[in-house]
């Protein structure tokens, strides 16, 4: 255990004798005190940061080491580089750049108020750092005057890792000498209330708090001591900035509040975010924002349960129908099934998924009758923007659905047009009992299992049995067909039929970009690549928001080795609709193109996505998988077997998932390991041959024996499918 130092500044003289040659003290927070010295080795001079005795009992040094060695990988033109850490006679102690210029806090203090201007550069300049290192996994937790310094009137700021550590030690208490980890003046709600999980959304708040204070010349919240102090970070209204000073524009006291708000949720997304509504951007933000809808899934009311894929389907379909408006932005199906029979306060809802408007309703089915109702609720108040009750007969469902859809494009726009009507109104089958089978084989296509896949493609048979010209229920059963032959069954039937269906879906319809878009999967699984790109750019040319011809026209790209074309395709895919897989895949394009910076990006991107989606679908075991390679990509290799080993224990059968951590072992270079799963996910069904042959997680097992001969084994068995 580090023990506390006795003799100050002399013991501390002699600790560093021979590296650093300590000149005097110039300054002392909290957590520790700073000196002046120089490095000797390099001739320069430097600031040393020395943790207070009873800090430093407190964390420990390994725990601390540990921590500040996370912020040393941090490199920012805003943010002060780490040049060395370490304990020398149990003084703890880190190494910066000495800044010749003065903190922000003297500067706040030298002024009071300062010109907004300058105010808003330093914000800007400080989310920016921010915005990057939470990027990096990386949030800094002591957000303050102190800690940002001014050189040359720019921001950089310091002492990432600190708060940090001693957050890690002491759990988000105070230590026992009575000081707050973190300061008390730019504490988070959830920080003090010592929540366990603290993200970047702390970060934005604390600096809500300091660009409050060099506007308004103090900071939000003061009290004579500190538990008065969060106690008003936890309670009070966040005083008017305003009122202090009443020449300030309005769009950047509104981002200031936003950016203190109480609850998480209700603050910015992300510090750009923040930065972007301080430079007057806001407002577009909220235009495009408040045409935002999150269609909830209607509650099934009906005395049979079964009649769920009905509340379900009607529910899809009117997310798909609002997809095709122009203007409109549609919360992805996947989030908003997430909240399926919550309990939660649909304003709530709304705001985590950063929408304006929130469809909910419910379905009722007796006999013959169908009955509906539908609201769309304005998610700032509450209030309902317009509902409607239903009471016909089953025959009647399409129109129910189509006056749904452009009621809401009404009640958000003002207006709809023909074409949008039109698009609305997609061709469909008039028969109600083939919609219904259709129904149920898209409820089972969306779980994504083996015999779901293999039920739901028995739906859209029988579908197509009642009615033999209905274009949609072929293009589902092809794709059943497809998904059925890439992931668990690599049979010449499977691939065949996919290819039959989706030529019979095109035949119906020609315009349909469902049907050119699972003809385009079907070929490129046959290796047609040059039909498949002709089918996917036809299919996106008819609508341009259909995810899974950009999705799969990608994929066919990485197979054709095309990682360049495969890396734009994946990223405009998840401008429709955020996907956590073709964030992850948009990343391995890039790895395998050579581009490592862009590839360490996008896989952070990727590992945000997936970590969103799991808070709202814990159970997900494929996006737990992918998360794991990710982590591991990452260079966070013991994360990354934690996640792989509880991925298989919700899920150890799935021939995708034990391709997915097949890859992710591969990364961290448990070759035994990724090869015993690679061989039980190709030999269980798992059969994108031309992804395994270019998977850059796959690189470091490539030449292992068994790897050739699975592959020599796999190449043995395929054969040419015809169309």
């Amino acid at each position: 255990m580090t023990q506390a130092a006795s003799s100050g500044f002399s013991g501390l003289l002699q600790a560093l004798a021979g590296r650093y040659a300590l000149q005097r003290e110039v300054g002392s927070g909290g957590m520790a005190v700073v000196y002046l010295a120089r490095d000797l080795k390099h001739d320069r001079p430097v600031a040393i940061k020395v943790l207070r005795p009873e800090v430093a009992v407190a964390v420990g040094p390994e725990r601390f080491l540990r921590e500040i060695e996370i912020a040393a990988k941090l490199t920012h033109p805003h943010i002060l580089p780490l040049y060395d850490s370490g304990e020398a006679a149990g003084f703890i102690f880190y190494v910066m750049p000495f800044v010749e210029g003065e903190s922000l806090r003297e500067r706040v203090e030298q002024e009071s108020h300062l010109p907004l201007e300058d105010a808003l550069r330093i914000a800007c300049e400080v989310a920016e750092a921010l915005d990057y290192a939470h990027s990096q996994g990386v949030v800094h937790r002591d957000i303050k005057p102190e800690n940002i310094l001014l050189e040359r009137g720019h921001a950089v700021v310091a002492d990432f890792g600190v708060a940090r550590a001693v957050t890690a030690s002491v759990g988000g208490r105070l230590t026992e000498s009575g000081r707050a980890v973190g300061t008390p003046a730019y504490m988070s709600p959830e920080q003090a209330s010592a929540e366990e999980e603290i993200d970047g959304r702390s970060d934005l708040y604390a600096l809500g708090c300091v660009v409050y204070e060099m506007l308004g010349g103090q900071p939000p919240f003061t009290a004579p001591t500190a538990r008065a102090v969060l106690a008003r970070h936890m309670i009070d209204v966040v005083p008017s900035l305003t009122a202090l000073r009443p020449e300030l524009p309005r769009h950047v006291t509104r981002a200031v509040t936003k950016a203190l708000a109480k609850e998480k949720v209700d603050r910015f997304a992300g510090l750009n975010d923040f930065a972007a509504a301080l430079r007057g951007e806001g407002a577009a933000m909220e235009e495009s924002r408040a045409k935002s809808i999150a269609v909830l899934p209607f509650a099934n009311q009906s005395a049979d349960p079964e009649n769920e894929y009905l509340s379900d389907g009607i529910s899809e379909e009117i997310i798909n129908a609002l997809s095709k408006v122009r203007g409109l932005r549609v919360a992805a199906r996947t989030s908003s099934f997430a909240f399926k029979e919550t309990q939660e306060d649909i304003r709530a809802v709304g705001r985590q998924l950063n929408v304006l408007s929130v469809l909910e309703g419910s379905v009722r089915v007796a006999g013959n009758r169908l009955r509906a109702t539908a609201q769309l609720i304005n998610v700032a108040d509450g209030y309902h923007l317009w509902s409607e009750r239903y009471d016909r007969d089953m025959e009647d469902v399409f129109a129910i659905q189509d006056e749904i859809a452009q009621n809401i494009v009404r009640a958000l726009r003002g207006v709809l047009t023909k074409d949008e009507e039109q698009a609305i109104a997609s061709a469909r089958t008039a028969n109600v009992d083939a919609y219904v089978h259709y129904l149920r084989g898209r409820q089972f296509f969306r779980r994504f299992q083996h015999k779901a896949l293999e039920y739901a493609r028995d739906m859209f048979v029988k579908a197509i049995d009642i009615d033999p010209e209905y274009a949609r229920a072929f293009a589902g059963m092809a794709d059943c067909y497809s998904f059925l032959y890439m992931y668990f069954d690599s049979s010449e039937s499977n691939l065949r039929q996919a290819v039959v269906a989706s030529r019979r879906a095109l035949e119906l319809d020609p315009d349909s970009a469902e049907a050119h878009a699972a003809r385009g999967l079907a070929v490129s699984l046959s290796k047609k690549y040059d039909e498949a790109e002709r089918e996917f750019q036809t299919a996106i040319q008819l609508d341009p928001q259909l995810f899974e011809a950009k999705y799969f026209f990608a994929r066919t790209r990485f197979h054709e080795g095309k990682f360049a074309e495969s890396a734009a395709l994946f990223e405009q895919a998840c401008e429709v609709r955020e996907d956590y897989e073709a964030r992850l895949l948009a990343a391995q394009s890039y790895a395998a193109m050579g581009d490592d910076a862009e590839a360490r990006a996008a896989y952070e991107r990727a590992l945000r996505v997936i970590e969103e989606h799991l808070e709202l679908n814990p159970g997900d075991a494929r996006a737990v998988t992918l998360g794991a390679g990710v982590l591991m990509r990452l260079d966070r290799g013991a994360e990354g077997v934690e996640w792989a080993e509880r991925a298989l224990t919700i899920d150890p059968n799935d021939a995708v998932v034990q391709y997915a951590i097949a890859c992710a072992y591969s990364v961290h270079g448990l070759r035994d390991e990724a090869l015993d799963l690679l061989e039980k996910a190709v030999r269980g069904g798992f059969g994108d041959k031309e992804w395994i042959a270019n998977d850059p997680d796959l690189d470091a097992i490539r030449d292992d024996p068994r790897f050739l001969a699975l592959m020599q084994e796999e190449r043995s068995g395929a054969r040419d499918h015809g169309a």
